[in-house]
């Protein structure tokens, strides 16, 4: 009796584990730049935002920022942080010009035992600079991505995010895209594990949307299979996760005055 109890213990424990997504994390100080502070620190992590709970972040392959038609190479900026008391990264940057910046990391993959699969997550978020606001929607040719179909940037909480999935280039038919709200220095209780990541399925052209009802950082998680494998720890083939992750920042909406 005590053996199965166990079991079922553990099995409890397991799905809750697993029921906690994980997200690339690509979190600036400031969301939007104006000319009384022109830099930001961008934190680079690999966490399960709700909960608040990190994951070592190996070096990553890639941190690039792309704006005014130009990608310049951010990866020897990096400097080693402790995230969420595991191994992360960050960078400091400074906007010379207006423009509506796209960050984004890849990151080396991370085996994750659990699911029997590596996972790489192509994280964006996207910063405008000095009240720019042209070009948010362009797709940068990730491997995989999110392309924002409302303005991702300038939303008060309770405002509806709506965005497309691409893999290779195409729109991904019913997607399903994982959402988290990420609250620093916030303890929040959700009321189930459901509560904690939940799900959109997009339609027939990769198409989704969510309203978002708290301020904050959000972020979008679509995951697919990627059509290779590469080796495990132990050097076997397995398969691979890519995911496509945007974050947005979204504001508290203002008080009407009397």
């Amino acid at each position: 009796m005590q053996k199965t109890a166990t079991l079922f213990f553990a099995f409890l424990l397991l799905g809750h584990i697993e029921a906690a997504a994980h997200f690339g994390m690509l979190i600036p100080d400031a969301p939007r730049i104006t000319g009384e502070n022109p830099a930001t620190t961008l934190t680079l992590s690999f966490s399960h935002p709700f909960e608040q709970v990190g994951m070592d972040l190996s070096r990553p392959e890639k941190f690039t920022v792309t704006a005014n038609g130009k990608t310049t190479n951010l990866l020897e900026t990096l400097q080693p942080a402790t995230i969420l008391a595991h191994q992360g990264w960050q960078s400091s940057y400074t906007f010379n010009r207006p423009g509506v910046y796209h960050f984004v990391m890849e990151p080396a993959p991370y085996w994750e035992a659990a699911e029997d699969l590596s996972i790489i997550h192509y994280t964006k978020t996207i910063i405008p600079a000095f009240a720019d606001d042209v070009g948010w929607d362009q797709p940068l040719g990730l491997p995989t991505e999110i392309v924002p179909l409302l303005r991702p940037f300038g939303n008060y909480a309770g405002n509806s995010f709506t965005g497309q999935v691409f893999l290779h280039g195409k729109p991904v038919a019913g997607a399903e895209v994982e959402v988290e709200f990420y609250h620093p220095g916030q303890h929040l209780e959700a009321p189930s594990d459901h509560h904690i990541t939940q799900l959109i399925k997009a339609d027939g052209q990769g198409i989704f949307t969510f309203t978002c009802p708290l301020p904050g950082w959000w972020g979008f998680a679509a995951l697919n299979e990627a059509d290779y494998t590469i080796k495990n720890p132990a050097g076997e083939e397995k398969g691979v996760e890519i995911g496509a992750v945007l974050w947005l920042y979204f504001d508290e909406t203002p008080k009407i005055g009397r």
